[in-house]
């Protein structure tokens, strides 16, 4: 927050507070409104207030009477104005009025607020002990008898991001007083002031067009709606210090400490062909799959070309397209098209890696792993599996991160010979996976892979020095057939280790490392979700701008975000696909829905429908979300339900 210039105080009472903030002010160019609901006369009857209102002035602040908490914006006393910082201590209804109220006060007041809040500015409510509701209350009241505090601030895009203890004693002649300056006071004891701050507003996905070069061709095609916002982000560039680089660079330089480490930079394309796909057998479900229809094609791409970069991305089509992007998903040429109208399970045959030569040629995929492209990249650079001492020749797309050799280990350490170096890139995969709390459709992949002699067992040995980095962080190794899976609570699987394809070399094996940067990222940094990651708040990358070792704990911007959960159900057709039902709700809840579950199927005995039911849960750690908003997500995807799928809503 920039420095501290204007507070505003609603809601006083005998006006001891704002005349102790003044005084505590008194020497800065802070200025102090004070305000309160009642009239002049009223306001006056109470002890002290008279000559607390003279306190305030004498320090250049100013005393409005009259001015509801609830209607800031209609003051005309307040118009034009921008606080740093608005204060409203101990708010209440009114004698006994129930929870409700209270809540109803608090919803108006935030409503009321940042209509006089600046960009940057806070937000300060102090509350009893126990009425806001939220795990700082100790005792925590029940939900539904708290006031909901941080709900109530959701409805005005207002995010929790601080609560600490109300100090009454660093403000001197400050003598709290009950509803309305009643003589019976507030309980201030282990009294709570919340921090409240601007939350960045939701933004529709766009249908994102990208041109890239796919096999000497240059094509162009849309990125699915729900994945829009995972590409062209930069995490991985040089100079980053987002925490999936920070865990790259962690990683790197501790296998760097055993093998020499080279990492490509070279640009790869987003998208594979389906013969491109069957390599990656290892690593993907290839059900898990987004196809891709191209909207062209061009074959005649020169050399000049392709030295440009060979990706960039056109501005978003109109909200037509956006429409319609859904139901191309899966589709990807002419002959697809013409398929299209034989349903769902044409469709899925046609999106599977049983395809004839003819259809192979014109399908795409988004890439789900990065394997494909490190091996064509091998392949061009046969050096690296014949001579690791050849590799002086720098291609200038490759760096090099050296370490320390160990040589008690010889060959198998990568002191000589073919195991001597490991080759890898790193870059955004795609899994079209169902909606859950750790399934992410879009992470950062490191891939590595390295040549070693057979009788070393290289797989144990990168096992181990991956188990000496990770282990601290709660990766333990799962041992498989000719492999080892990484494995963590509560997020599950964050990479392998296995066996490549034979070596060409006799006695030797080529070992492949896939690692998911964005899961061990919220290992190694604490975070609470995934989804944070791609957070545009500038308070996110803020805490990582000194490249803070694996570790340190991240602290939330946004404490205690509620979840809110609504159920759907509807009757559906024989052309049912669950995966457009993940992608719709990905695309119309901003991708807030942290969780879908199914709770109820049910066929039709005598029409071919079936009836299904889901339970949503709405849930943001990077923006607030309030019911009201949940409320409009769930019905903006009842709307998207009905027109693209053709479900009947029940």
């Amino acid at each position: 927050m920039s420095p501290l210039r204007s507070i505003l105080l609603v809601g006083e009472g005998n006006f001891s507070f704002s005349a102790s903030l003044s005084q505590l002010y008194s020497e800065t160019e802070t200025t102090v409104t004070a305000t309160c609901l009642q009239s002049q006369d009223e306001a006056l009857r109470h002890e002290g207030a008279a000559n607390n209102i003279q306190v305030i002035e004498d320090s250049g602040g100013t005393v409005l009477f009259e001015v509801d908490c609830t209607k800031l914006g209609e003051c005309a006393s307040l118009q034009d104005r921008a606080f740093d910082r608005v204060v409203f201590n101990f708010p209440h209804s009114g004698r006994k009025s129930g929870v409700k109220k209270n809540r109803e006060l608090l919803k108006n007041f935030f409503l009321s607020c940042v209509q006089v809040l600046a960009e940057d500015g806070e937000v300060h409510v102090s509350l009893c002990n126990g009425q806001g509701g939220t795990p700082a209350d100790q005792p925590k009241r029940e939900w539904h008898n708290s006031w909901q505090v941080a709900a109530m601030a959701a409805e005005a895009h207002l995010i929790l991001s601080d609560v600490h203890p109300f100090e009454s004693e660093k403000y001197h002649g400050y003598n709290c007083t009950g509803y309305r300056s009643q003589d019976k006071g507030f309980h201030v004891e282990k009294a709570l002031v919340h921090v409240f701050t601007r939350s960045l507003k939701y933004t529709s996905p766009q249908v994102l067009k990208v041109e890239e070069v796919v096999e000497e061709g240059k094509v162009q095609y849309n990125i699915p709606v729900e994945l829009s916002d995972y590409l062209f982000r930069g995490f991985l560039c040089s100079g980053s210090v987002h925490p999936v680089r920070l865990v790259q660079d962690f990683i790197l330089n501790g296998l760097a400490e055993k093998w020499s480490v080279t990492m490509t930079t070279e640009t790869l394309p987003f998208l594979l062909t389906a013969k491109q796909l069957r390599l990656c057998r290892h690593d993907v479900d290839s059900a898990h799959c987004y196809w891709i229809r191209l909207l062209q094609k061009d074959y005649d791409t020169t050399s000049t070309d392709k030295q440009k970069d060979q990706q960039s991305f056109v501005d978003s089509e109109a909200p037509k397209a956006a429409r319609e992007t859904l139901s191309e998903t899966c589709l990807t040429s002419d002959k697809v098209d013409r398929v299209r109208s034989k349903g769902a399970e044409s469709l899925r045959s046609l999106c599977s890696l049983d395809v004839d030569s003819e259809l192979e040629s014109g399908l795409y995929v988004l890439r789900p792993s990065l394997l494909p492209q490190i091996e064509e990249l091998i392949t061009k650079k046969e050096e690296f599996t014949n001579n690791a001492g050849s590799r002086e020749e720098k291609d200038e797309n490759i760096k090099s991160v050296e370490g320390e050799r160990n040589k008690k280990e010889g060959r198998c350490g990568g002191s000589n010979g073919v195991g001597s170096l490991l080759f890898g890139t790193s870059g955004v995969v795609f899994r079209n996976v169902a909606v859950s709390l750790w399934a992410v459709p879009a992470f950062h992949e490191l891939l590595l892979t390295g040549v070693f002699p057979s009788e070393c067992e290289p797989i144990r040995l990168l096992g181990q020095r991956l188990e000496t980095l990770l282990a601290p962080h709660g990766v333990c190794l799962v041992t498989e057939q000719e492999a080892l899976r990484l494995m963590a609570q509560p997020v599950g699987l964050v990479g392998k280790v296995f066996a490549n394809n034979a070596s060409d070399n006799i006695g030797h094996i080529s070992v492949t490392m896939s690692l998911n940067l964005d899961l061990l990222a919220v290992l190694l940094f604490s975070l609470p979700d995934w989804r944070l990651l791609w957070s545009h708040d500038a308070r996110f990358l803020k805490q990582f701008a000194s490249s803070p070792s694996p570790g340190t704990p991240f602290h939330p911007f946004s404490l205690f975000p509620e979840h809110f959960t609504f159920d759907i159900s509807f009757w559906t057709g024989s052309s049912w696909e669950e995966k457009m039902f993940h992608a719709v709700v990905r695309e119309a809840s901003c991708g807030t829905v942290e969780h879908v579950k199914l709770i109820d199927r049910f066929s039709h005995p005598d029409l071919s429908q079936t009836s299904y039911c889901y339970r949503l849960i709405y849930h943001s750690h990077s923006h607030a979300l309030s019911h009201t908003q949940a409320l409009q997500f769930h019905k903006h995807l009842e709307f998207l339900l009905s027109s693209r799928l053709e479900v009947t809503i029940r």
